[in-house]
């Protein structure tokens, strides 16, 4: 029973989006995406406009000291007007039609940062059990799906949440590191060891998330590691 309601409920869900791709809603009243361009810290992707005589040739304060898992990390806009509206409708209110918008929002990313390297597969950040349930879907997991059809990757859903954690939002630098702090493993079955990850999720603000998961995957093995989002707070 349990199965034929989460099939029903499923296939509910992607009934619905069909509907919104062939009778979309009103163009929202926020503002144009934000792209972000250099100069930006080659570590963690965040722009600093003031600093355009360096280029992307620089690490920032909050980078500088910080233990990193992964090579870098890249966003293609900010966290706010358009791109903000999709993320949290897609997320959180059930506004399926911005799927195909968000793969592609990533997909440019991937096309300006990442399409050069040797990616062996994309690994999607995964949610809480409960929390995936709850919500039906794994956001990330979808949008590196979607990424990787359109550049023939495979996705890995190799990593799992050990332990369940209170939101990210609304808390600061240090207390965002500290709660992530050992929060995901391997799943059993995967072998990671030599092989170049991309880390997919839809928004890097502090990066604790995203470098949790390459400590995850760094301690079984894998070799390069990097991290893509649509956006960056």
């Amino acid at each position: 029973m349990a199965l034929l309601s989460t099939a029903l409920s499923r296939a509910r869900d992607w009934g619905e989006c069909a509907l919104n791709l062939a009778f979309p809603w009103p163009e929202s009243l926020a503002t144009e995406p934000v792209r972000i361009e250099e100069p930006y810290c080659q570590q963690c992707g965040y722009p600093y406009p003031s600093l355009e005589t360096y280029g992307s040739h620089f690490r920032c304060t909050n980078c500088v000291d910080r233990d990193w898992h992964f090579e870098w990390a890249r966003a293609g806009y900010r966290t706010e007007g358009e791109v903000l509206d999709a993320i949290v409708g897609f997320k959180y209110r059930d506004q399926y039609y911005q799927y195909s918008r968000l793969v592609e929002w990533l997909t440019e990313v991937f096309d300006l940062h990442a399409v050069t390297g040797e990616w062996h597969a994309l690994v999607p950040v995964p949610l809480y059990h409960r929390r995936r349930r709850e919500r039906g879907f794994n956001q990330a997991c979808e949008m590196a799906r979607g990424l990787g059809i359109k550049r023939k990757l495979p996705v890995w859903d190799c990593l799992y949440r050990y332990r369940e954690t209170p939101s990210q939002t609304g808390l600061e630098r240090t207390a965002r590191w500290e709660n992530m702090e050992g929060a995901f493993h391997k799943k059993p079955g995967f072998d990671v060891r030599g092989l170049n990850l991309l880390l997919i999720d839809d928004v890097f603000t502090t990066g604790a998330t995203t470098n949790a998961c390459a400590q995850a995957l760094a301690q079984n093995g894998a070799g390069r590691l990097a991290v893509l989002t649509i956006a960056r707070s």
